[in-house]
């Protein structure tokens, strides 16, 4: 709902300045790729094996479930990992590291359909042949590798940490800088 409410208000701003925006795109992945890093070390610190967790979907409040929704809507600069935004907004409202992978992932659901059907909304659905098949191209390619993925990410990120995540970020972004950007 968060994301929703904040991905509708700023439309314009996403589709118009933020969409495309290489600079934002790179900036975006190098700045989450540190903040992957330093806040994995701080979760590390404030977090340890003593402390409760919510170990389940089931024992996330309300209030931790609005708050990860609202890390998530972060997601809208192009360059954020929507995912990372989540799981890691879930991991400091004191959900499990796999709570959060997996609440992370159901919450991709009904965010990227209701992007795509506001997208869809403010385009008239005027989309070439071409581009439906695209859409369900996508659609169906995500779905599939996402049932493949979702098992082994879960098991990763109970025994390992998402600073190599945040170390690939930073490198892409550098080489995507002095290749591409220069």
């Amino acid at each position: 709902i968060p994301t929703a409410i904040i991905g509708f208000a700023l439309y314009g701003v996403i589709k118009n300045i933020l969409i495309g925006n290489e600079l934002i795109t790179v900036s975006a992945l190098f700045i989450g790729g540190i903040l992957l890093i330093i806040l994995e070390k701080l979760h590390k610190k404030k977090y340890t094996k003593t402390e409760s967790h919510a170990k389940s979907i089931e024992q996330l409040s309300v209030k931790q479930s609005i708050g990860i929704g609202l890390a998530q809507s972060i997601s809208i600069i192009p360059g954020v990992s929507r995912s990372a935004a989540s799981i890691l907004g879930g991991m400091f409202l004191g959900a499990s590291r796999q709570t959060a992978v997996e609440f992370s992932f159901l919450l991709a659901i009904p965010t990227m359909m209701a992007a795509t059907g506001l997208d869809l909304l403010e385009t008239n659905f005027s989309f070439s042949s071409n581009e439906w098949l695209l859409l369900f191209v996508g659609f169906l390619g995500s779905f599939i590798v996402a049932l493949i993925v979702v098992k082994w990410f879960v098991k990763y990120v109970q025994t390992n940490t998402f600073i190599p995540f945040g170390i690939y970020r930073i490198i892409a972004s550098l080489l995507y800088w002095f290749i591409i950007m220069n």
